[in-house]
Parts: C-alpha cells; structure tokens; sequence
C-alpha cells in the first residue's frame, strides 16, 4: 500500500491529460497541511487535492469540496497573491521520484508574464509543498524545514531548492538490460529487496509483482539466481518501465474477501488468483480517492482526539491500578474468618494452656481437623482471643468498605472503556462533541468558557437484508437515547456481552417478529462497533428492548438486563447497506 514513483507516475499522466492550459480558479487549504486548488480547464472543473500530512500523504483529483477556515492561513494567502488566475504550463515527475512539479504562468504586480513552479513531495513523514520562483529559489513552503529539524536541506524562503538523494539509487526510466542486472546482482538479501532498495520509486509490492511477472521466487536471495532467471527478470523490468514510459497505466485494488489489501498503477497479477480478486478503476485519482478516503478520515479524526483519548487512557491505567490494588488487599481479607475462628477456639480450649505457650493444638468444630494456633507468649489466653478477634473485625471493615470501593472503581473503568470506545468509533469532528460533554459531567474534563457546542452527530442507520432499520450508537449519550427514548418495547436491543460498545436497535412491528438473516446482520454490526472488533468472532446478547433498564444513578450507557439470547457472530458488516 505504498505511494509510490509508478503511482506518481499514472498521476502525472492524468493530470497532463485534464489539468495543461487550466487556470487556477481558487486557492483553498482546509487543513494545515494540505491544499485544495479548483482548476477550469477545457470547459470542465477540477479540484486537486495536495496532502503533505506525516501520516497520509496524498495528491490527486476529486469532484469533493472541503470546508475552510473563515481565515486563509499565510501559505495559502501567498499562493493567491501569486497563482490567482495563473495558468497551469506543464505537470511533470522528476524521473521516478515521488514528486509532482506544477509549472505555473502569471501576470505579476507589473503586468509582466512570470513562471513559478509549485512542487509536491510525496515522501511519508519528510512530505512537502514547496513554492519556487523560476530560478529554483524557494519562495515558502507549507511545511518550514530548519537546520534544526534537518541536517540534509532546509526548506526555508530564499534557500536554492533540490531534492535530497540520502540513499544512493539507480532511476529505472533510464536502465536497460544490463544496468538492472548490475544495480541488483551483488546484493545480500531477498530479490524483491533487492529491487526496491537498488531502484527509485519501486515500491515493495510492485518489486514483487515484477518477480511473480518473470515467474521469480522474489523471497529466494540474489545469488541463487541462475543466468537465465536474471534474464528473464531483466527482461520483465524492462518491459514494465516501457509500460510506465508510455503510460500504459491500469489502476487495481486488489481485495481478499471484500476487504482492500494492495493497490497499484499497474495490473497486480500475483492477486489475481485464489481468494483474491481485483477491481480496476478508471483514473488513479478515483482509485487514491476511494482507497484512502476512509484511512485519511480515520488519521484526520485520531489527531484532533488525542487530547480527549489521552486525558481517558491516563484515567483509565490509573483506575486500573487502583482496582488491581484494592483486589490485592481484599485477597489479604481472605485470612478473617480464620482469625475469628483461632479467637473461638482460644476461649473453648485456651483455660488450661500454662503461662506462656507460643501454640495451642485444638480440634477446629467446623472442619473437625486439629490445627495448630500460634499465641503470644506474653498475653493471656483471654487476651489472645481478643486480638484474633479484634483482627478479624478490623479485616471484615476492610472487605466490606473494599466490596463497595471495588464495585465503583470497576464501574469507572468500564465507563472510561465505554468512552475510549466511542472515540475509536468516532468519524467526524462533531462525534467527538458528545463525547467531550461526557468527560466535562463525569469530571474529566474542565467546561470551556464560552457558549456550549450545538450536537450535530446522528447514530449510524443501517438496512438490514430484509429490509429492517437498524440504528447503532456512537457514544454513550447516543446509546441512552436510542435505547430508552427511540426505540419502543418490542424492538430488538443488542450488545457485545461483557465488553464496551455501541447499543443496537433493530425497529420491528408491534409482534417484535423479524427474520434471522436480520438478527444476523444487527448482531454483526454490535459486534464490529465493540471492543471486540479485531476478533474473529464476538458473543453478543440480544433482547427486546422492553427487558433492558436502567438503574438509577448509573453512568450513561450503562443498563442491566436478566434473560437474554447469544449468539457467536464474526465482525464483517461488508453486506450490510448502510442508509
């Protein structure tokens, strides 16, 4: 799941077809690292997205609008002061790099014709989007770059723009035969290693797919390679560049039972086999947009949750380690009916013992089994007995005031679960908003001054295969709702059993009747929406609505329930359409 040079490569192309002659019409940047630029060219309208984020670097064209801050940041004023109305000259990839040149002409101040080159650096956590004059100056760049940070280049206005090269490697547009066998043939490792590591802008799966094309064990190392296996690989590296060179792109996903696990810019031919299955696409720009549509989401929510998740993962290992301690010392309160019963024995066998005695050997009544009691030599039997029974009173304080302690911390911990759950839940900025209300109640969270955020987020509604709605909460606040004011008495209510997640309610007619494929399906989704997410298969419980309560005082989300069905269901919620 790389982006890489071949990536780049398909995307070039694209944009040279639909973006050459285009002018920039607008100039937007929705968040702090990245760019969205609408572009009229040959009648049509485009936007292009350019994404220099650490986590999801991305570039590529989509008819999506993004919201943007009421105050354009600096970088973006700068760019429409200069590309306003520019036009787009040439796109353009610098070998196989992962990097885009966008060479734009403009009027300046003067009325003169001027060029400046726009340039995106796809390169994970070092990404980039750097502004040139024509002379290669740097003018600004999203992302500033000191010495401090880098020892290679500073990306800083009036510094001379390069690209770094930290790893010495040959460009494939330009090798032949001969030149690939020599920049891979003397490497000690796996062949596919060898080929990503040795060529720029070949990614890990496409060096695997070069191997399975020339019919290669790509794990075998190098030097097991006979002459006319090398050829044969040489051979398909060759006409693989020839492919790229003339753009001769076919953009796949490939999928292991529903789920995406690869995609390329070429045929994936060692996916297209077994339980593997491969779906083309009609631009790159379609398959990136799709492909990493749910990751960006997922990567974009996490950042602006992690000061919430952190405040409930600090929380929670610390009510942990409370809950572990309290069990420790009620495990020590085990010992108290033992004392109380040395205090009885005592005073039933203890009137003859001599002045002095260290033990007393007694038949204990209760388990008629003689036991050995330790005494201390300088009290009296009486007194003895008194301090057994003083011990067992002190422990029976403690396990009494440890029941109630232990049952709070618990409650507490399965809150917070409850709570980081709905945070893993979470989709879009206004999820987090009811999840944030929570933390302020149960005293987490100090209340922002100011007027308090309007709830905007809805439960997730799905339709089942028969046709039934389904409704699942996002937080607890959405699962009391649902639960205890949507649904009505003969609906159906569904959870994981013994573990954090989301109250599902499947709407059925008065008789409560509904088919099992429909059971199935809720069960699924209550299962995918909890903490068991990640396992093959999950318990859930399920029962109708009017059999679920709520005890008073009891933290939101948090119901009790006494019969109830189960059911062991896998996690896949693929077939499941969603409303």
């Amino acid at each position: 799941m790389a982006f890489d040079g071949i990536t780049i490569a398909s995307l070039v192309k694209e944009f040279e077809s639909k973006l050459v002659g285009g002018r920039l019409y607008k100039i937007a940047q929705p968040e702090p690292d990245e760019l969205l630029i609408t572009i009229k060219s040959g009648g049509e309208q485009y936007r292009l997205v350019l994404s220099a984020s650490p986590s999801l670097p991305l570039i590529y064209l989509t008819d999506k609008n993004k919201p943007s801050p009421m105050t354009a940041p600096n970088f973006c004023m700068l760019l429409r002061k200069h590309l306003q109305n520019g036009r787009i000259v040439s796109v353009t990839q610098p070998g196989l790099e992962r990097a885009v040149h966008f060479q734009i002409e403009h009027f300046d101040e003067m009325g003169d014709l001027c060029q400046k080159t726009l340039i995106v650096e796809v390169m994970g956590k070092h990404s980039n989007i750097i502004f040139c004059n024509a002379d290669g100056t740097i003018i600004d760049s999203i992302k500033r770059v000191s010495a401090l940070v880098s020892s290679v280049r500073e990306v800083l206005p009036g510094k001379a723009y390069f690209m770094p090269q930290t790893v010495q490697k040959a460009q494939p547009l330009s090798l032949g035969v001969e030149q690939f066998v020599a920049a891979i043939q003397n490497k000690p490792m796996p062949i596919y290693k060898a080929i990503y590591t040795s060529l720029v802008g070949i990614s890990p799966i496409m060096a695997q797919e070069l191997c399975y094309r020339a019919k290669v064990d790509g794990e075998v190392p190098v030097v097991a390679l006979d002459s006319l296996q090398m050829a044969r690989l040489a051979e398909t590296f060759v006409d693989m560049v020839s492919q790229i060179r003339d753009g001769q792109f076919a953009p796949c996903v490939a999928y292991h039972k529903e789920a995406p696990v690869e995609f390329g810019a070429l045929t994936l031919s060692l996916y297209d086999q077994g339980e593997y299955s491969l779906k083309s696409f009609d631009s790159m720009s379609a398959l990136v947009e799709q492909y990493y549509a749910e990751k960006d989401s997922v990567s974009r929510i996490r950042q602006k949750s992690a000061d919430l998740r952190k405040i409930v993962q600090t929380a929670l290992e610390r009510n942990i380690k409370k809950y572990d301690l309290q069990l420790t010392q009620m495990k020590d309160t085990e010992k108290r009916e033992q004392f109380r019963i040395y205090g009885e024995l005592i005073n039933t066998y203890g009137y003859g013992l001599p002045e002095g005695s260290k033990s007393l050997e007694a038949l204990n009544y209760y388990t008629n089994e003689m036991i050995t009691i330790p005494l201390d030599e300088t009290l009296s039997p009486k007194e003895n007995a008194q301090k057994y029974f003083d011990k067992y009173a002190k422990m029976k304080r403690t396990y009494e005031a440890l029941v109630t302690l232990t049952e709070e911390v618990k409650g507490q911990i399965e809150h917070l679960e409850s709570i980081m759950a709905s945070l893993d839940i979470a989709q879009a900025e206004e999820d987090l908003v009811q999840i944030r209300e929570e933390l302020v109640e149960s005293g987490y969270v100090r209340r922002k001054a100011g007027k308090k955020e309007k709830v905007t987020s809805k439960p997730f509604h799905y339709i089942s295969s028969d046709g039934f709605d389904i409704y699942v909460g996002k937080n607890n606040y959405q699962n009391d709702e649902l639960t205890f004011k949507f649904a009505t008495g003969n609906d159906w209510w569904f959870h994981a059993k013994g573990m954090a997640g989301s109250h599902v309610i499947v709407k059925t007619g008065p008789d409560g009747e509904m088919p099992d494929a429909t059971f199935e399906d809720a069960a699924r989704l209550a299962a995918f929406y909890s903490k068991g997410k990640g396992q093959d298969k999950v318990e859930v419980d399920y029962i109708q609505k009017k059999h679920v309560k709520k005890p008073a005082g009891a933290n939101p989300g948090f119901v009790v329930y006494y019969t109830n069905y189960s059911m062991m269901i896998d996690t896949d919620i693929s077939g499941i359409r969603q409303a």
